[in-house]
């Protein structure tokens, strides 16, 4: 979620008269059908059609989410984007923990660790390469790439490594104070960043050139409003079709003979897809700055508010919430972490760093599988 997504509201085909997609529209409204039908509980037919509500719905609620912050504008625009973003993530992972197929507890460390690796291996590789292969080779501003990264690290340490040398509590877990501690801690490294981006050093995440990516004209206060009610729905949508589809979704991933953190990169992965996108089509017009604006971004809110808000429910649930990776996972973070510091540690970018990243997510893609 950066300052100057310039991706703007996607849009090609609109609702005539509102400026919006049909899909966005369609998606959230069978969404809400699905669940008053119980779509999720008729056989292998209702599970298929109501995952694609959900995956429909998914996509729309990120699009309404841009089409409001692109009206609000900055810094508001990108809290708006972070916090749907959030909620569509935290609602899949509670989901998941509520339902009994199997012990969820590491849930949402696996999706956390999924969204980073996806974005740091993933999405920067296959954008490293593809503005490599099309412009030989690309700059960015480097100060602003180096604060994210260091905000980063920071985040991904404390959330996903010191829990495994605590002693207050055993095995790879905080204490109660502890990951309050943390979650506080999170949410100030994320909003002094998001104050960074976007006000106090906000050329620090601009084109070298000083210039600023070109926007699409700012939609409508009917368009806005719509979006912001049909945002609310898709919401609504998501999360309960989440929690109706959660049982099912784990024991087929169990059945299926997979571990359960496959269930964690799926999440993941659907959640980042849209902006994903921006970012690949941004690194093809040569806007390299935008695409890691957007990647690291991402990053930073998934630990930032994901964290925090699953702690919270955790706490007042009584979910166990375990967060410390074990080794394996460990040597792919620092590597994944030291490897993006040497690619992006010059202001320029060639297709080497893209082949590196993306060999990385293949590994880490293969070993969550075949572990």
């Amino acid at each position: 979620m950066a300052a100057d997504d310039t991706a703007g509201p996607p849009g090609a085909a609109s609702a005539e008269g509102i400026g919006l997609p049909w899909w966005s529209i369609a998606f959230p409204l069978l969404a809400l059908v699905a669940v008053l039908v119980g779509l999720a509980k008729m056989g292998t037919i209702g599970v298929i059609v109501a995952a694609v509500m959900l995956i429909g719905s998914v996509l729309a609620a990120v699009h309404h989410a841009e089409v409001v912050a692109h009206k609000v504008g900055e810094p508001f625009g990108t809290l708006v984007l972070a916090v749907a973003v959030t909620v569509i993530e935290v609602s899949l992972i509670v989901s998941l923990m509520l339902s009994d197929a199997g012990d969820a507890s590491t849930l949402a460390r696996d999706t956390v660790f999924a969204a980073i690796m996806i974005i740091l291996n993933g999405i920067v590789g296959i954008c490293l390469l593809a503005g490599g292969v099309e412009f030989r080779e690309q700059s960015f501003t480097q100060t602003g790439v180096s604060a994210a990264l260091n905000v980063l690290v920071a985040m991904s340490v404390l959330t996903l490594v010191l829990p495994n040398f605590v002693e207050s509590a055993p095995g790879p877990v905080y204490a109660p104070s502890q990951l309050v501690f943390v979650a506080i801690v999170s949410l100030i490294l994320y909003g002094t960043f998001v104050l960074v981006q976007t006000v106090r050093h906000r050329s620090y995440f601009l084109p070298e050139d000083g210039g600023e990516d070109e926007h699409a004209d700012a939609p409508s206060a009917r368009t806005t409003w719509v979006a912001l009610a049909i945002l609310l729905v898709a919401l609504i949508g998501v999360v309960l079709l989440a929690k109706g589809l959660a049982a099912t979704v784990e024991r087929a991933v169990l059945g299926a003979g997979l571990p359960l953190a496959v269930v964690g990169v799926v999440i993941a992965a659907l959640v980042l897809a849209p902006e994903s996108v921006a970012a690949f089509r941004a690194a093809r017009r040569d806007r390299l700055q935008t695409s890691l604006n957007l990647a690291l971004g991402s990053a930073l809110a998934s630990i930032g508010l994901t964290i925090p808000s699953v702690a919270v429910v955790s706490l007042l649930l009584g979910l166990p919430l375990a967060l410390g990776i074990g080794a394996k996972s460990l040597t792919l973070l620092i590597l994944s972490l030291f490897s993006i510091t040497l690619s992006l540690g010059t202001g320029r970018t060639t297709i080497l760093g893209g082949v590196v990243h993306l060999v990385i997510f293949a590994v880490y893609l293969f070993v969550t599988v075949v572990p």
